[in-house]
């Protein structure tokens, strides 16, 4: 934690939040159910409560769903879907947005004007109806035989087509500056190509907001996935994410079976904590002010 400079609160999260990354990721080779494999699904336990409870199986500590789904191998497995569609689709946002700022800052002019002028309209808009409009879109024009292969990819570019306005608007900023600067002019007068100086000089230098804001947007994109999910338009039951176990969940909260909702919302809820705790820390050591110190 001395070493990158992220202080308690920034490395406990880091180191926290990679856990976690880490144990979803090996998920299959630990966790007690597959429930994806509906084989191994068994209706006399369905609804069984957590191992704590009375009632409740050692088999399944954190209880079972109305398929007798185990929630604990649910959650591992809905996990690993929105944390690799909130960081793919937060990638195919900067990818989009970075460079569109860098074009913007750099150029100015007319270009600078039309790009900007694009990323403030869809800004104005919410995140998730720009969201829920790609993904209708991408539902009416591809072929139905498509829809379910796809339906990750989809998710992935909605989200990530609904994101790339904040990091075009952090870039343009950012590389009107930087282009601003003496090694810049420098290099423009020995005659460096301007796409040379863009790649080799000013792109290193202005990465350090785009990276905080990446890790700020990953917790928000993970919200994303979940919120689309829980509206019935992310991914199917058969691919439980997050937000579809929250859904099908709430359907038996009033009943009793509070555990369907309380633990994937918790699972929900923490790594998208110590993602922003993470990006606070981040946003702080490479901030102005501490860069600035000798």
């Amino acid at each position: 934690m001395r070493r990158l400079g992220l202080g308690p609160g920034g490395g406990i999260a880091g180191v926290v939040l990679a856990v976690l990354v880490l144990a979803v990721i090996a998920a299959p080779l630990y966790a007690p159910q597959n429930p994806y494999n509906l084989a191994s699904l068994s209706l006399l336990d369905s609804l069984d409560p957590p191992s704590f409870l009375r009632g409740g199986i050692g088999q399944f500590p954190l209880g079972t769903d109305a398929q007798g789904r185990d929630v604990l191998s649910a959650i591992l497995y809905g996990a690993r879907l929105s944390f690799m569609v909130g960081a793919l689709a937060v990638a195919l946002a900067a990818a989009i947005g970075v460079p569109v700022g860098l074009a913007a800052g750099l150029a100015g002019g007319a270009l600078d004007a039309v790009l900007m002028r694009l990323a403030d309209a869809q800004l104005a808009v919410p995140a998730m109806l720009i969201a829920l409009l790609a993904d209708g879109v991408a539902r009416v024009l591809l072929p139905r035989s498509w829809l379910d292969g796809a339906g990750v990819a989809i998710l992935i570019a909605a989200i990530g087509l609904a994101r790339w306005p904040q990091f075009a608007r952090l870039m343009r900023t950012a590389a009107h500056l930087e282009g601003q600067r003496d090694y810049v002019a420098a290099a423009r007068l020995v005659g460096i190509k301007p796409l040379v100086i863009t790649l080799d000089h000013i792109l290193p230098n202005v990465l350090a907001p785009a990276l905080v804001l990446f890790a700020l947007s990953l917790g928000l994109a993970v919200i994303d996935e979940a919120t689309l999910s829980f509206l019935g338009v992310g991914l199917p039951p058969t691919r439980p994410s997050l937000g579809t176990l929250i859904r099908v969940g709430s359907d038996y909260l009033l009943s009793g079976e509070w555990w369907l909702v309380l633990f994937p919302a918790l699972a929900l809820a923490i790594p998208v904590l110590l993602a922003n705790l993470l990006g606070d820390a981040i946003r702080e050591r490479l901030g102005p002010r501490v860069r600035a110190r000798p």
